[in-house]
């Protein structure tokens, strides 16, 4: 015979597609167990779904195996999650039993106080809904009126009734419908009722979906009124510690939900025993190639941006390998190079050039030494004592700007470089995609700082300046300001040091156009700016010394 199987809602249960139509209008209801001799007489009132064929098959419904009629729905001791009938009473949770064993939960959701639908609660842990769930309320919503000074959310159901018992029975516990997955959807459409309560303490699930959704929802909430509640590692959640008899700590656990803040924000009562490893700490400092820098900023540390700018000509690839090679004359740090716009051996020659006190970037001057003194400066600089401790980007021209950062990563990280100096920050730009220079800048700059604090390396970052109107340029010696910076205000906001390069080319007097001035315009370690020192550019060797130094005796070391 063909036997149709209908999805209907059982007259006996509140389940709302387990009851299956035989052809002669019995019925047999897969969720209690229940036996209907004529279903239509007895769903006179529920409405009439869509019949359809599952299947056929040569069986009749004796052939399937049936549970024992000895089945009843109502209110019971919820033994299977250890839960009183008081309080599954006060929930208004039935169950189903079948030969004394529960078999299914049935869990009242409400709108206002209407009734709209059931979760129905398998033994297998399947779920299911009967009426219209679209719109209700957290479970238990409706037996806890607005406003309060404390209330309990929970993932699930049994555990807004655990919850409630474990705290004596005396505070509002209720659940999201839909678990962790769906946990912010259900706060979101009942933020209002749940931000009435002065306290919402988060008790999800002890696992990983549960501690993120806990945050999640926490942050929906007002500042300060969300507390997050930490289960103690063997236990999984609020049913489980009813389960094992675990009030009084659970009850602990819930006095101590820590309010939520968000990453970063600290409560400095708890910080005293970090506070305590670190105040002894200080800021390891290497100073600077010149006096008057370290004046001003008592010297540079790892964990720091410094950005370096300064109008074109001006000296800034002269500066920065004065201290490259300082970083790896003075320290014993890896120190990595990118510069963008020149191959990795002009790069060198450029370091070997301050070892060597000569302008070996020009023919005439490299073909005073001969190829082993050449040698020896390389190896003076690289070899040696220095053996795999520099490091320096090996392209020259545009790259993708993930594959740089890449890059910088890798040197940072994988090769332990302490030191990186990037020349410079334009060509970053130019390796995005970006058509807006600005956005294009404050893209790059968070990504720098991002790695500096992430990595806690020393950064050297150089940087143009951005054309001034009237007659009188950079080039000129006009004073610099960080509104000078080009492109973008984040390259200060972001920079813990800006340093800007002044000169006057044109000067008829050949020391004012040799002398470049250097400017401090920002320090966040001294908060000291202004004119740190003056270097002056010897034709002859191509180095960078200082003017106006001190007597050597006043220069103590304990300026760093």
């Amino acid at each position: 015979m063909a036997f149709v199987k209908i999805h209907q809602p059982c007259p006996v249960c509140p389940s709302s597609n387990a009851a299956a139509i035989n052809e002669n209008g019995s019925a047999f209801c897969f969720s209690c167990g229940g036996h209907i001799k004529d279903y239509y007489a007895s769903s006179k009132d529920l409405p009439k779904e869509t019949e359809f064929e599952i299947h056929r098959r040569n069986k009749k419904m004796e052939d399937f195996d049936q549970p024992s009629t000895n089945s009843s729905t109502g209110f019971v001791e919820l033994t299977d999650r250890k839960i009183s009938l008081s309080t599954a009473k006060k929930y208004g949770v039935k169950a189903t039993t079948i030969n004394g064993k529960i078999t299914n939960h049935y869990y009242p959701y409400f709108n206002g106080h209407e009734l709209t639908a059931t979760k129905v609660r398998k033994k297998n842990k399947e779920f299911s809904w009967q009426g219209n769930a679209k719109e209700v309320g957290l479970f238990g919503e409706n037996l806890f009126k607005a406003g309060g000074k404390f209330i309990t959310l929970t993932e699930g159901e049994c555990d807004a009734m655990a919850a409630y018992e474990l705290m004596g029975s005396k505070w509002p516990a209720v659940s999201v419908k839909s678990g962790a997955a769906g946990g912010v959807s259900d706060v979101k459409a009942n933020l209002e009722y749940l931000e009435s309560f002065d306290n919402v303490v988060i008790n999800f699930d002890n696992d990983k979906p549960g501690k993120e959704a806990a945050i999640e929802i926490a942050k929906l909430l007002t500042p300060g009124k969300a507390k997050i509640m930490a289960l103690p590692v063997d236990f999984k959640d609020a049913n489980d510690m009813l389960r094992q008899g675990r009030h009084a700590a659970y009850v602990s656990c819930f006095w101590e939900a820590k309010i939520y803040t968000p990453s970063g924000v600290l409560n400095l009562s708890d910080q005293f025993l970090a506070y305590q490893e670190l105040r002894n700490n200080k800021v390891e400092a290497i100073p600077y190639p010149w006096f008057g820098l370290n004046t001003k900023l008592e010297g540079m540390r790892a964990g720091e941006l410094v950005t370096l700018t300064g109008g074109t000509g001006l000296g800034k690839s002269s500066v920065t390998r004065e201290i490259e090679h300082w970083l790896i004359d003075q320290t014993d740090d890896n120190v990595g190079v990118i510069a963008l716009e020149e191959n990795w051996s002009r790069t060198a020659e450029g370091i070997m050039a301050v070892e060597a006190n000569a302008k070996l970037h020009l023919d005439s001057v490299k073909a005073k030494f001969t190829d082993e003194e050449l040698d020896d400066y390389f190896k003076a600089v690289f070899m040696g004592e220095n053996e795999g401790r520099v490091w320096i980007h090996a392209h020259h021209g545009v790259n993708n700007v993930d594959d740089i950062f890449s890059k910088l990563r890798y040197m940072i990280i994988g090769l332990d470089c302490k030191w990186i100096v990037v020349d410079h920050l334009h060509m970053l730009v130019l390796s995005t995609l970006e058509s807006d220079e600005r956005k294009a800048i404050d893209g790059i700059m968070h990504r720098l700082r991002t790695l500096v604090e992430e990595t806690g390396c020393g950064m050297i970052l150089v940087s143009h300046l951005r054309r001034v109107d009237g007659n009188r340029g950079h080039e000129n010696g006009i004073e610099t300001g960080l509104n000078h910076l080009r492109g973008s205000q984040s390259i200060a906001q972001l920079s813990d040091c800006v340093i800007a390069l002044e000169r006057n080319q044109q000067s008829e007097d050949d020391i004012e156009a040799s002398t470049t001035k250097v400017r401090v315009l920002k320090s966040r370690y001294t908060g000291d700016v202004g004119v740190a020192t003056h270097l002056i550019y010897d034709q002859d060797t191509g180095r960078l010394r200082e003017t106006h130094l001190p007597d050597p005796d006043e220069f103590t070391g304990d300026e760093l």
